[in-house]
């Protein structure tokens, strides 16, 4: 039985959709959620994007927190919330042996093979290279 999910959060519907998923998921099997918005390093070097994150680190976790309890109001219990940097594919699979998560749920959004090619794909990046069940809600 799940009881402990990870999603991988960026504000888009397919992100929400994942939440609320992970969410009625823990309500069914007693678990937990942990929520992880990764701010993505590139330009300007990792250490002025850690500079910010120190600045409003906390303050926008707060955001974070109320913006998806707005989305489930009564989630507030299940949620555990975590703002980093790095690469979001490397950081959600870190997240497993990390905080011993048993199964990963990530929101995919359509885009073209050109935007694939150029961008990548966070949830074929988790699905290729997870070691644990990994839901993807469309």
């Amino acid at each position: 039985m799940v009881k402990y999910s990870l999603v991988g959060y960026d504000g888009s519907d397919a992100s929400r959709r994942a939440f609320e998923f992970a969410v009625e998921l823990a309500r069914c099997s007693h678990g937990r959620v942990r929520v992880v918005s990764v701010l993505q390093v590139t330009e300007g070097g990792a250490d002025a994007c850690a500079l910010m994150m120190a600045d409003n680190g906390t303050e926008r976790a707060q955001e974070l927190l109320e913006e998806l309890t707005a989305i489930v109001p009564e989630a507030a219990d299940l949620i555990d919330v975590e703002l980093t940097l790095g690469s979001p594919g490397d950081v959600l699979l870190s997240q497993i042996e990390q905080h011993g998560v048993d199964h990963i749920v990530i929101g995919h959004t359509e885009r073209g093979a050109l935007a694939r090619w150029l961008l990548g794909s966070v949830s074929g990046n988790v699905l290729a290279r997870a070691h644990v069940p990994v839901t993807v809600v469309r």
